[in-house]
């Protein structure tokens, strides 16, 4: 929901200025205007006009009188003060001139009670209904009666038009979610057994996996009304307006029932509930409550079935997801090899692509993508055709937005000395050459030195020609080795060290931490749990369990590991120096070259 921008002043502080500007306007800009037309004169000059025949009409009114004279072929208006005259009749009508007295309309009672009472009522009464629209915009919206009322969005199969055709990579989970469209379909058939269709099923993925996407087609394949909601909508400023929301939704997806109800972020509600003040939070856990409740009163008969999407599943309360409620539990996971090749297809469908297009190369290079990253990689390829003045999407412009999602664009402008190039390309083809030499390493595809806006001065890129599901001790040593390559190439070749290879440092270590601590590959520990993941679906972040002791003693593992590796990969250099020289030449002319170039030119 976006958020009302409310006024720097109050309301009333405009009105005040508004009456204000009309106020002035009657008592200084009107009265003016009709003075210049009407001329004030003394009650003496009006008898001798009166005297001399001049005056044509006259107008008594209850304090001034008003006449016109004829001067010069043009009648002018003058006014001058009531007087006590009893002979002014009679000098009147003796000049000739037309007179007479204004006599004053009495009002009806009717209409001096309508401008009394209810015109002024009737002001105070809009003004009142203004103001409390504006202040309810500024709260939130809506009406103050439909505070409680749930604010999710109702789609039909029209309007969300999404099957399973439209999700791609995640097989399981579709096949997972089949038997719930089919009991959608026919509920008949699964009550006549007595079998009893889960009334919950919960998405669980990192972000970025199409949860949602995978709940709308649900829907779409089940041809059903869809309720989609964010967890965050019920959460209110006041307590128990998300409790009401939650009835709400359940009132409404039960009136339309054959349906789909999907909470997405549904931990925003279902947080594990604390037993302490300092911890709870009234609203939220409110709103869980009347959530469970309503989980439990009604039937799955009836047709109606809950998604909710969620990658932080670790920190739901348990009574939200025990039997009855949430039943199933659907991983949606980053999608293999497979799945990002179909995924690349999917997205691909509806732009124009050139020929002999490989999505089977660029699914080996986005190993780890989710399927939006995989949307983004073809959207930025479409944009780089265009911006290249071509009509159709070539495997380069995918390469080349490949790229643009892992380091970024290319900083055309950055200028870089010769002896900062030359140092670059001595480090990436100290990566290139150990990854050469390693026997399980993916091989080399693309080497540069052109830098990139992420950051990243030069990269080496290696593509896995299969998908790898399992990494031995062996693979995962290879790796940090790989990693050291760039320092070690610097130290063999230039006798010193750069900054260059923070993210390889950073990288190396975490891989021979987690050797240590998570995957038990350490002779000093043996297969003992160090530390546990926090949260598997966003970063991974994890926390030691052990004793500070304990901990001094796995960093000096860690240490010994970086150690071994770095020298492994120093050896692999000395032995092909010369071979790392002329490599790293060549690198500094070109600035980019293939794997294949790079494969030749080590054969030579």
């Amino acid at each position: 929901m976006d958020e009302q921008k409310r006024p720097k002043k109050p309301l009333l502080f405009y009105y005040a200025i508004t009456l204000g500007i009309v106020m002035l306007l009657n008592l200084l800009v009107f009265p003016a205007l009709l003075k210049s037309k009407v001329s004030q004169v003394d009650y003496g000059t009006f008898l001798r006009q009166v005297e001399a025949g001049k005056v044509k009409t006259v107008e008594i009114q209850e304090t001034n009188i008003g006449f016109i004279v004829e001067e010069k072929g043009k009648d002018k208006l003058f006014v001058t003060g009531k007087m006590d005259d009893p002979g002014l009749v009679d000098r009147l009508y003796k000049s000739g001139a037309e007179f007479s007295q204004v006599i004053p309309k009495e009002m009806s009672p009717f209409m001096n009670f309508i401008l009394t009472w209810l015109v002024p009522i009737g002001i105070f009464m809009l003004l009142g209904r203004f103001l409390t629209k504006k202040f309810q915009n500024a709260l939130g919206g809506g009406n103050a009666m439909s505070f409680g009322r749930s604010n999710a969005k109702i789609y039909v199969h029209a309007q969300s038009g999404k099957t399973f055709a439209d999700v791609a990579g995640q097989d399981e989970a579709k096949e997972a979610l089949q038997e719930i469209v089919d009991f959608l379909h026919n509920p008949k058939k699964y009550s006549e057994i007595g079998a009893r269709i889960p009334k919950g099923a919960l998405l669980v993925g990192p972000p970025g996996t199409g949860k949602t996407l995978l709940a709308q087609a649900v829907a779409g394949e089940a041809q059903v009304p869809f309720f989609s909601i964010s967890g965050s909508e019920f959460v209110e400023m006041f307590v128990g307006m998300g409790a009401a929301r939650v009835r709400d939704l359940f009132k409404q997806a039960q009136a339309k029932a054959p349906c789909i109800i999907f909470i997405d972020e549904i931990d925003t509600i279902g947080k594990t509930r604390t037993a302490g003040a300092l911890g709870g939070n009234d609203e939220r856990e409110q709103t869980l409550n009347q959530l469970l409740a309503e989980m439990d009163g009604f039937q799955s008969d009836k047709g109606l079935v809950i998604l909710a999407a969620t990658n932080r599943p670790e920190i739901l309360d348990k009574a939200l997801l025990r039997p009855g409620r949430f039943d199933r539990r659907i991983p949606v996971e980053l999608p293999d090899l497979a799945g990002r090749e179909a995924v690349l297809k999917v997205h691909a469908h509806n732009v124009k692509m050139g020929p002999n297009i490989d999505f089977n190369a660029i699914a080996r290079a986005t190993s780890g993508a989710s399927g939006a990253d995989l949307a983004n990689i073809i959207n930025e390829a479409a944009l780089l055709a265009v911006k290249l003045g071509r009509k159709r999407v070539l495997q380069s412009d995918l390469e080349e937005s490949v790229e643009v999602v892992i380091a970024g664009y290319q900083r055309k402008n950055a200028v870089l000395s010769d002896k900062d190039k030359l140092t670059i390309s001595y480090h990436e083809i100290g990566h290139a050459l150990v990854a050469a030499k390693q026997e399980n390493a993916a091989p080399v595809h693309k080497i540069t030195i052109v830098p990139r806006t992420s950051g990243a001065l030069g990269y080496t890129l290696q593509l896995e020609e299969t998908e790898k599901v399992l990494l031995t001790k062996e693979q995962a040593l290879e790796k940090v080795i790989i990693l050291l390559g760039g320092r070690a190439a610097e130290e063999l070749a230039l006798k010193t060290v750069t900054t260059g290879a923070a993210n390889d440092i950073e990288q190396a270590t975490k891989i021979a931490r987690s050797l240590v601590t998570r995957f038990g590959m350490s002779e000093e520990f043996d297969m003992m749990a160090l530390e546990t993941v926090n949260n598997p679906y966003l970063g991974g972040d994890t926390s030691l369990l052990v004793s500070a002791e304990t901990a001094s003693r796995i960093d000096d593992v860690v240490l010994g590991i970086i150690k071994d590796t770095h020298e492994q990969a120093l050896q692999i250099l000395k032995e092909n120096k010369d071979m790392l020289h002329r490599l790293a030449k060549h690198l500094f002319e070109k600035e980019t070259i293939t794997g294949e170039e790079f494969m030749s030119l080590l054969a030579e």
